[in-house]
């Protein structure tokens, strides 16, 4: 059995003293109806290394032999697909499982069909069982799950939402148990996850390389032993692991006898209502996690502790309102909102008897107390300094307004309110991984076609297997009868359905496009591109061209708020060399080309079309534009001009690129929307 490394090692701290990542995964399977945890952090900070060191850790489950779906023996209501079982079935003993679902899965795998082959050779239809049924009562695992397709990570967030998984498919009806513990872990630097994905985890939490320089020479340290000898490091923290499992046993025999007071909801309720989350589900989560966390700390109440390490620990994701939007909480106004004390004991069911009701007059006495106090206040007694003409008035809500910042080559311009824009595709059909923009053949979608099956498990297309068979009978000595099938007779649905591009984007940052506001247009409609583009689940990149060179201001990644930024600190001014930017963007398309050739790019260039850069720059433009072209990339050349007068050299230069040209004025879905109308009303007049 291979050794894996320790939890407790690479934690690096013992069981009383977890930081954040260690403790939402301890006390998501103390409790696994939290829902899962979400581990966000730049590579190499040993996410992956944590969450397979914690199936070791976790106490070991009972399963009937031959069970693939791991029911519980000691519960009577559970059912399997493979049972029944009675009594005299034997049980055995197996440590919990670490199911990996790779990000290329497809919903089959997960989900689990029809055995093709066996419904074929022995005639009976027979449900071969995914991901999710052998995840049950253990840990599911999603690495990078931001690059998963967004109907998968729904379908994982409500399988373990509601416990059960039902399949109906190709002549298969199975309905199986699936509470298991749901990990993710990402890169934000590769795109985040939607925020109405991101409130379907229970838990988040950031992780980072430590800075220190000795907490990182003894990360080294640790490792290096390890790989010299796997079995003497791991016996070392031994110990530590084996105590570590016998407190998560105990907090789940304790889970059931914590108390969450009336005291305790409401501050769960006002914290949850002050930092504005939306629904109810945060509610619950954070009380769910307070009491997990009074178990683990050996509690049988919930405290304002208990309270404050579960806000931590699911609030912060939960208030990422726009796609841009960084997760974050205040602990400040956290603790404002907890206060200092302990929460006040449950209140008696009657009044107290040895407290007097307040009267009336009572009442009117401390009122007109307070006003005293507020009049002497206003007398001059109050050492608030008085307002003055000069006060600035009180901020309405709105940010100031940031004039552009002016450097030494160029002003820095930031762009408006984004706007809904008009969709880009990619030409032809492509085989890419799913997305929501360009048309491909994908697990999803409508039947387009049919093919040989890749393994023993797909959607069954049986008109086409049928008729795969149909022609091969007299050569089986069959003519009459049923029709015989064989293994090369099956066939598989072949889907239409969409999927995700390259959008690199290549912007003329010159002085032209900054004249008359044009930069603040031009970074607004990039912005709004962005915002499609993060919807549609593209990988993104950005080329800028002024003065004298071109610059790869971000090479293509899946992380559309690092392009916003981006976008953000592009400067204006200078000549336009407009050649060296399409040379540029022409040498990232090739060398994504060569990484993933099934990734198809789609390159929106965004200029006025004037060359200005360098010598011969209108004849070597034209030579530039002609090798892009070659390389056979669908092109958009949004033009960037205005005014009453235009030189349509983006026109131009859109014709020998053999691409799209599209008015910086009609990049908006509505501005699209009215000139289709204008243009109906026009024809019908």
């Amino acid at each position: 059995m291979p050794q894996h490394y320790p939890f407790s090692a690479v934690l690096g701290c013992e069981t009383d003293a977890l930081d954040d990542m260690g403790l939402a995964l301890v006390l998501t399977t103390i409790s696994p109806e939290i829902g899962g945890v979400l581990v966000r952090g730049e590579k190499g900070t040993a996410k992956s290394t944590t969450v397979r060191a914690l199936a070791a850790v976790l106490p070991p489950i009972d399963v009937y032999a031959g069970d693939r779906f791991s029911v519980d023996p000691a519960d009577p209501a559970a059912t399997s697909p493979d049972g029944p079982f009675g009594t005299e079935t034997e049980t055995i003993v197996r440590p919990v499982r670490l199911v990996e679902l790779p990000v290329g899965a497809t919903e089959d795998r997960v989900l689990g069909s029809l055995h093709l082959e066996r419904a074929l050779s022995h005639g009976k239809v027979e449900y071969e069982p995914g991901l999710l049924a052998r995840a049950h009562r253990g840990i599911l695992y999603v690495d990078e799950v931001n690059l998963l397709h967004d109907h998968l990570v729904d379908l994982l967030l409500d399988a373990a939402a509601m416990g059960q998984v039902t399949v109906e498919r190709d002549g298969v009806s199975v309905e199986h148990a699936a509470r298991f513990v749901l990990i993710g872990t990402m890169n934000p630097e590769e795109g985040e996850l939607r925020p109405q994905l991101l409130d379907r985890f229970g838990l988040t939490v950031e992780v980072a390389a430590p800075r220190e320089p000795a907490l990182r020479a003894e990360v080294v340290r640790r490792r290096m032993a390890y790989d010299a000898n796997p079995v003497a490091f791991t016996a070392r923290y031994r110990d530590t692991d084996r105590a570590l499992t016998e407190r998560v046993e105990t907090a789940r025999e304790r889970l059931a006898k914590v108390r969450l007071t009336e005291s305790a909801l409401m501050k769960i309720a006002e914290v949850c209502a002050t930092f504005e989350v939306d629904g109810l589900r945060a509610d619950i989560v954070t009380a769910r996690t307070a009491v997990a966390h009074a178990a683990w700390e050996g509690r049988d109440e919930v405290t304002r502790a208990d309270i404050r390490r579960a806000a931590l620990l699911a609030l912060p994701h939960r208030r990422r309102r726009n796609p841009f939007d960084a997760p974050g909480l205040d602990e400040d106004l956290l603790d404002q909102i907890l206060g200092d004390d302990e929460l006040p004991p449950e209140p008696p069911e009657g009044p107290a008897p040895d407290e007097p009701p307040t009267s009336p007059e009572d009442n009117t006495q401390d009122q007109a107390q307070g006003d005293g106090q507020r009049d002497e206040a206003a007398d001059g007694d109050s050492d608030q300094a008085p307002a003055t003409d000069d006060t600035p008035p009180e901020s309405d809500g709105e940010p100031p307004v940031t004039p552009p910042a002016v450097t030494e080559s160029g002003s820095t311009v930031r762009a408006t309110a984004p706007y809904r824009p008009r969709l880009l595709k990619v030409q032809g059909l492509g085989e890419g991984a799913a997305g929501r923009r360009s048309r491909a053949l994908a697990s999803t979608g409508r039947r387009v076609g049919a093919r040989r099956p890749d393994g023993p498990t797909g959607s069954l297309h049986l008109a086409e297997t049928l008729l795969a068979a149909a022609g091969k009978q007299s050569s089986r000595g069959r003519t009459t009868g049923r029709v015989e099938l064989r293994n090369e007779d099956l066939r598989v649905a072949v889907r239409e359905g969409r999927e995700a591009n390259l959008v690199l984007f290549c912007v003329d940052a010159s002085g032209s496009m900054a004249a008359r506001k044009r930069m603040t247009q031009v970074k607004t409609a990039i912005l709004s591109l962005l915002l499609d583009a993060y919807r549609r689940r593209d990988k993104v990149g950005l080329v800028t061209f002024r003065g004298a060179e071109a610059t790869v201001a971000l090479p293509p990644t899946h992380s559309v708020d690092i392009a916003a930024a981006r976008l953000d600190e592009v400067p204006a001014g200078g000549r336009t060399p407009l050649a060296e930017g399409l040379l540029e963007a022409a040498r990232v398309l090739t060398r994504e080309r060569m990484r993933d050739p099934r990734l198809r790019p789609l390159l929106v260039l965004v200029t006025d079309g004037r060359a200005t850069g360098g010598k011969d720059a209108v004849a070597r433009s034209q030579q530039a534009a002609e090798y892009v072209a070659g390389l056979g990339v669908t092109t958009v050349v949004i033009d960037g001009e205005s005014g009453p007068l235009r030189l349509g050299l983006a026109l131009r230069l859109a014709e020998l690129l053999r691409a799209e040209h599209l008015p910086m004025a009609e990049v908006s879905a509505e501005a699209l929307a009215g000139t289709v109308r204008s243009r109906t009303q026009k024809g019908a007049a």
